[in-house]
């Protein structure tokens, strides 16, 4: 008696935490977003209406839809941070009936699913102008895999066949695509990648765009380990701190670098929020551009979180010289 009343004391525990969780975002936070998207979205169109060429021929029929593209972006945002796992019910029973005051011309989920792939450019930007967060001085990276479908149905997955790639991490094989992420000490996203499975994590450091805003310390684990890279990133003023192989004879480390590559963790609880809270990985995607608009609502949604993992670091100022 007394066990089972523990156990209905913990579900219902359990319930008013996923309760508080839902309703993190408030009203005025959803039309605070919205304000945010919608001026972005303006300054988009004035952009492409600008620079796009105008078309010769006769124009073609074409009205425009009842709903923005900042509600569409604000729709996919509050899905991801909701707790809902399928957007079909949430758009339906929580956007449509419990959200209307919000969204006065909603749409049917036939056309709110067509208008999802007309707002991935604009989320893209809208995550990496707004959104994103700073360089500090101290960034972690790492690479998380996104799996599609489950390793025994590879041969007949038929969504991303041609796309996906086989790769490997340390927790084995699998299938589709690799999420390269950057982040400071506050928790906040720096910048992102994605890449094919089989893409090698060393790969995106590469790219310059991708470390474009990082400077001073960038801690990542044995996978980043090459003297090529690391000698590339010295020269754009990274120094990039890995854990010693044993065949890494005469190779030091200060004590602050074996002191951040314990706070390496904080880049690991990203990765788990932005799969267990934020649901970027999932096998229920029927296209290529639901996958892209979805993960790119995921990435939205975190940097959107009122509370990140974050490390307590203490800054001295001392009147040594310093490289970086």
């Amino acid at each position: 008696m007394v066990i089972s009343e523990i156990c209905c004391n913990f579900m219902v525990l359990i319930y008013k935490q996923l309760q508080t969780k839902i309703a993190m975002i408030t009203e005025d936070k959803v039309t605070e977003i919205f304000c945010m998207a919608d001026d972005f979205c303006k300054f988009f169109d004035a952009m492409v209406a600008k620079y796009t060429l105008k078309p010769t021929g006769k124009r073609k029929y074409h009205r425009d839809s009842t709903m923005s593209k900042a509600e569409v972006m604000l729709i996919m945002i509050l899905f991801h941070d909701s707790g809902y796992r399928c957007f079909k019910h949430f758009y339906l029973e929580k956007v449509c009936k419990h959200l209307r005051h919000l969204f006065p011309k909603v749409v049917s989920y036939n056309r709110i699913v067509e208008l999802e792939r007309e707002v991935v450019i604009p989320l893209a930007l809208f995550i990496k102008k707004v959104l994103l967060g700073k360089c500090t001085g101290i960034s972690f990276v790492d690479s998380t895999p996104l799996r599609v479908c489950k390793n025994q149905r590879i041969h007949i997955h038929k969504v991303f066949k041609g796309i996906a790639q086989r790769g490997k991490c340390s927790m084995g094989r699998f299938f589709g695509f690799k999420l390269h992420l950057i982040c400071n000490e506050k928790g906040e996203l720096i910048n992102f990648m994605i890449t094919l499975g089989d893409i090698d994590d060393r790969k995106p450091l590469e790219y310059k765009a991708f470390v474009d805003f990082i400077y001073g310390k960038l801690v990542g684990d044995k996978g980043y380990i090459g003297k090529n890279l690391f000698q590339r990133l010295f020269v754009d003023g990274i120094q990039l701190i890995t854990k010693l192989k044993s065949s890494m004879k005469g190779a030091l480390m200060s004590v602050s670098d074996r002191h951040l590559l314990r706070k390496r963790a904080i880049i690991e609880t990203v990765n788990d929020e932005l799969k267990n809270i934020a649901q970027v990985e999932h096998s229920r995607h029927r296209c290529f551009d639901n996958f892209i608009v979805n993960l790119l609502g995921a990435i939205a949604a975190y940097c959107l979180f009122p509370k990140k993992p974050c490390i307590n670091v203490q800054r001295t100022i001392d009147t040594q010289l310093a490289l970086f």
